[in-house]
């Protein structure tokens, strides 16, 4: 019998490596053992976690300055532990948080253009892990909310306009939580951890939606991500190490709707998904492919389309958002991927003749417009996310800083007091609590002034005794 061939526009999709002075040179890529992307863009920045000496430390650099990357190119570099997670901002594309093995998230605000000097001042520190913090991601509709996720089984969830903790999950995991991610409108998050288990939960209620014990009944990290229809897509690897794919249906996690057995590779498996066109895209940490699949309602719902081979493997993976694509080439997805000293994008095209717009390549995407603020959200409103046409293209836009208006932690009461503190005068209460913490304040703030010279001048010193020793390599490199 003639086997019939499933119709899909995508299945021709191709993917290239853009050439040498297109990639990022000379980067030294974090070598933290940790199955994170280590790479996070937008249509204005690329962040890479890098190597660094003292603490921990990222590159940001706008999307245009490729080629060789100085060495004395300024860091983001307040962490006092490894960057092990970075997330940018999809409401604002100069704010990027960062989460690290100090225990700590801290969000920065990006200067337009990029780094002239080296970012040590966060805009606010966000501290309520008692581990090293392995995963950041912001809300997808909510403006100023983030998700964290430590090795102390915590998941928090911040208000960054505050500066404040707003939910805490402590009692939902008792192991490691591997991976954490939120649906469409932001109103369920769901995570895989280390004791195999899938769980769906509603963070305002505090609930467990649905949970699945060996979702994948190999040890090695699991990965689960919501698609746009609101199933669940997992990788994992089975009781014989072979990698794993598998697709859910929330409301009924008893058996998976499909379940693929892949290979026998060891590297994570780290799924990006394009909403728009239901392509999942894998990059496996260590691997030098990148396999990508359609979700469809019929059977077997996940279609394998293709594979991008490349010679080298990868050691992170970075994914641009639907709007930083060129839409006069076709191009449906672009990747960022992590060499040992380089990074290299690789585009996906859709191969068509025409030149005229391509509307069912592009259906209407996700803008950078929140459709609510954090305190919508709080309150219990949902909302899905406010969608761009790409027709024209997409011209970012200038954005908003990013203001945090830290609230009087020393002066307020209880939390069941709220209601009675905004009938009394909170003005006086707060200026009575402060009196006497002026001049330690002042005191605090001098030592702070002094510390940050310090290490200012001590990093230009860095930079020129690197530099000098650049000079020493190439001129002993020109003899030889």
């Amino acid at each position: 019998m003639r086997r019939v061939v499933r119709q899909s526009k995508f299945r021709h999709v191709f993917g290239q490596a853009l050439k040498n002075d297109q990639c990022y040179d000379d980067i030294r890529v974090s070598r933290v053992t940790w199955d994170s992307s280590f790479c996070a863009v937008n249509p204005k920045f690329v962040a890479l976690i890098i190597e660094a000496s003292g603490g921990g430390a990222f590159l940001v650099m706008p999307l245009q300055k490729t080629g060789r990357i100085d060495k004395s190119y300024p860091t983001v570099c307040g962490h006092t532990g490894p960057v092990l997670d970075i997330d940018w901002c999809p409401h604002n594309d100069n704010v990027i948080a960062s989460g690290s093995e100090d225990c700590t998230v801290m969000v920065w605000q990006i200067p337009d253009g990029g780094l002239t000097l080296p970012l040590t001042e966060p805009v606010v520190v966000l501290e309520g892990h008692s581990k090293r913090v392995g995963i950041v991601t912001w809300h997808p509709t909510a403006r100023n909310v983030l998700l964290s996720a430590g090795c102390d089984n915590v998941v928090i969830i911040w208000n960054v306009g505050t500066g404040e903790a707003i939910i805490n999950l402590e009692d939902f995991h008792n192991d490691m939580i591997f991976s954490a991610c939120w649906n469409r409108n932001g109103s369920l998050i769901c995570t895989a951890s280390k004791d195999k288990k899938l769980r769906v939960i509603d963070p305002r209620k505090q609930e467990m939606i649905a949970e699945k014990d060996k979702a994948h009944e190999g040890a090695r990290p699991m990965r689960a991500i919501f698609l746009s229809d609101g199933s669940i897509f997992t990788t994992g690897f089975s009781r014989m190490s072979e990698r794993q794919l598998a697709l859910w249906n929330p409301k009924n996690l008893e058996e998976p709707i499909s379940l693929h057995e892949m290979d026998t590779s060891n590297g994570v498996l780290l799924p990006f998904y394009d909403p728009d066109t239901n392509i999942i895209y894998l990059c496996g940490k260590g691997d030098s492919s990148i396999r990508y699949f359609e979700i469809t309602d019929e059977s077997p719902y996940v279609h394998y389309l293709s594979t991008f081979s490349s010679k080298e493997p990868q050691r992170g993976m970075g994914y641009m958002p639907k709007r930083g694509l060129d839409v006069n080439k076709c191009e449906i997805a672009r990747f960022y991927k992590l060499h040992e000293r380089k990074c290299e994008p690789i585009i996906m095209t859709v191969p068509r003749k025409s030149d005229l717009f391509q509307d069912d390549l592009y259906p209407d995407t996700s803008g950078p417009e929140a459709p609510m603020e954090a305190e919508d959200w709080i309150d219990g409103k949902n909302a899905d996310p406010v969608l761009i046409s790409l027709k024209h293209g997409y011209l970012p836009t200038k954005n908003r800083d990013l203001n945090v208006v830290k609230k009087n932690i020393l002066g307020s009461k209880p939390a069941g007091n709220k209601k009675a503190e905004s009938t009394s005068t909170p003005k006086k209460t707060a200026e009575v609590g402060n009196a006497p913490n002026d001049s330690r304040m002042e005191e605090m703030m001098k030592e702070l002034r002094l510390m940050k010279d310090t290490i200012r001048s001590q990093g230009e010193r860095i930079s020129k005794l690197e530099d000098q020793l650049a000079k020493f390599t190439n001129d002993d490199e020109s003899e030889e």
